[in-house]
């Protein structure tokens, strides 16, 4: 299965008829679905939903639709919200719960300097509903385009690009209340192709 030099979209056009065509999917996308999971869930957490993903994943195969992007992240981000709905759901934990056990704040460390602004950036997006930011969370950190990150949560391209406006603004309202450098905050919200 390594080595595999056909696109995501080749892929998952083949994936109804050729189930084995999930482990080239697996080995190259694998880690960053489990760095999605891992950073709503915690990692242990994560190591464990990354296999109901797959699962998921092969089960929908006949009806997945490639995006425009060529990608199959947004496909398999949409359904790693799905499980991760479903684990937060039979565990019913807060945002504010998460956001302390299992969130991976490290890697909004590795965007911050300083404590003081990693905590004012986890009550900024506090402050936004479980959808915005979801959306934010899918640009910011996943690198997702609007568009794909549309694709994963099922709403159109405008309704994505005008939430992600939103939820940027007040998240930025937030952070500017208690951020003394609001720009390097900010470059944590807003990825460096889409800030400039």
């Amino acid at each position: 299965m390594t080595g595999d030099q056909r696109s995501d979209s080749e892929l998952l056009a083949s994936l109804p008829r050729q189930p084995e065509l999930m482990g080239v999917l697996y080995e190259r996308h694998a880690l960053a679905v489990f760095r999605y999971l891992a950073r709503r869930a915690g990692p242990t957490a994560a190591e464990d939903l990354l296999s109901e993903v797959f699962v998921a994943a092969l089960d929908a195969r006949k009806r997945v639709a490639p995006h425009d992007s060529g990608s199959a992240l947004p496909w398999l981000y949409g359904i790693a919200m799905n499980v991760l709905r479903r684990y937060f759901r039979h565990s019913q934990p807060t945002w504010a719960e998460v956001s302390e056990q299992g969130m991976d704040w490290d890697a909004v460390d590795a965007r911050l300097d300083a404590e003081a602004q990693r905590r004012c950036l986890r009550a900024a997006l506090g402050t936004l509903s479980e959808a915005d930011r979801e959306l934010l969370l899918l640009v910011a950190w996943e690198g997702l385009t609007s568009t794909e990150a549309a694709a994963v949560l099922g709403i159109s391209k405008v309704a994505a690009r005008s939430r992600l406006h939103r939820a940027r603004h007040r998240a930025l309202a937030a952070l500017s209340a208690s951020a003394p450098d609001r720009r390097s905050v900010f470059m944590a919200i807003v990825p460096r192709k889409e800030a400039s």
